[in-house]
């Protein structure tokens, strides 16, 4: 057993109810403290240590840290891309005043890792749209994006300046069957399986031929465990890696999901997140972190799609 002590900061969100879950079985349940700012997830209660946590309250996050002899912190605390853009000065304050008081934590704390999620919500309307390289043109038009690309360029200065060992991965949009999504661009593609489940039926938000890049969320969690636990001679940029498993619109999907549900029919509706989906690639190239920490996706859109329906169905 790997002797770090872990603190999950956001636990309750898309991404950190499964990782809390896939850590403690990696590092032991009592090493793994999950917290965030509300009740914890059901598939997180009375599953181990749990704490309620505003990630904004400096003192509070620090003395967690030293009463449970934190090593290792994952920040996921955010207000996603659509959420963001209803109240951008609160989405920019919770997204950095979180992370650079964590930073500073973990130079004054001497805490061994810290991890902070990046997105291909950095990227914008200049940024080439097709297998967008690692380091490329970064002007962002969402304040989402904006604090995302500012948090990377903070993690990278922490690491230049103190040593910190900050990682990062710009995540695609995440599929996953265990939690709800938190308000983001992307979310059309967990909602769709939902509807076509319940109602055989689905109004996209996005237009028909809108690509993006996509992961299933077991690929997602276990890139962001090989990626903390690779050497740190292989971390060969502190900016976040590029992360890529398969890219598809809504019409695809839903030409998937019909192999499994022929009834099931689609239309399209776009609404504002259609402007913040037309500013992002449509296609990543992850090659930087496959070279550098041999990532590996194993899911692609029909084995993502079996996957869903199969437990989704279950819950039914």
């Amino acid at each position: 057993m790997k002797k770090e002590k872990i603190l999950i900061i956001g636990a309750g969100g898309q991404i950190g109810v499964e990782l809390a879950l896939a850590l403690r079985s990696v590092y032991g349940t009592d090493n793994v403290v999950a917290s965030d700012i509300k009740e914890a997830h059901p598939m997180l209660k009375d599953a181990g240590p749990y704490a309620i946590l505003n990630a904004m309250d400096a003192p509070a996050t620090l003395e967690l840290i030293r009463k449970e002899g934190i090593t290792q912190v994952y920040l996921l605390a955010a207000l996603l891309s659509a959420t963001g853009e209803k109240d951008p000065k609160r989405a920019w304050d919770i997204n950095m005043q979180s992370l650079l008081q964590l930073l500073d934590m973990g130079v004054q704390e001497k805490l061994s890792k810290i991890y902070w999620p990046s997105s291909i919500a950095v990227f914008g309307p200049t940024t080439p749209h097709h297998n967008t390289p690692q380091q490329t043109v970064i002007e962002p038009r969402t304040v989402y994006g904006i604090s995302k690309y500012a948090g990377e360029l903070w993690c990278q200065y922490y690491h230049q300046r103190w040593g910190l060992d900050v990682r990062s991965l710009r995540y695609p949009g995440l599929i996953s069957w265990k939690s709800a999504p938190g308000g983001g661009t992307t979310d059309y593609a967990v909602e769709i399986y939902h509807e076509a489940l319940k109602h055989k039926k689905y109004t996209s938000f996005l237009s028909e031929d809108s690509y993006l890049p996509m992961m299933y969320m077991d690929d997602a969690i276990r890139g962001t465990i090989e990626l903390m636990e690779a050497p740190i001679e292989q971390m060969k940029t502190r900016m976040a890696y590029n992360l890529s498993a398969m890219s598809f619109s809504p019409k695809e999907i839903a030409a998937a999901i019909q192999k499994h549900i022929p009834e099931f029919t689609i239309d399209y509706a776009p609404d504002f997140r259609q402007q913040i989906a037309d500013g992002w690639p449509k296609s990543i190239d992850d090659t930087t972190a496959r070279e550098h920490w041999n990532w590996k996706h194993e899911f692609d859109l029909e084995k993502m799609t079996a996957a869903m329906l199969e437990n989704l169905a279950k819950g039914l």
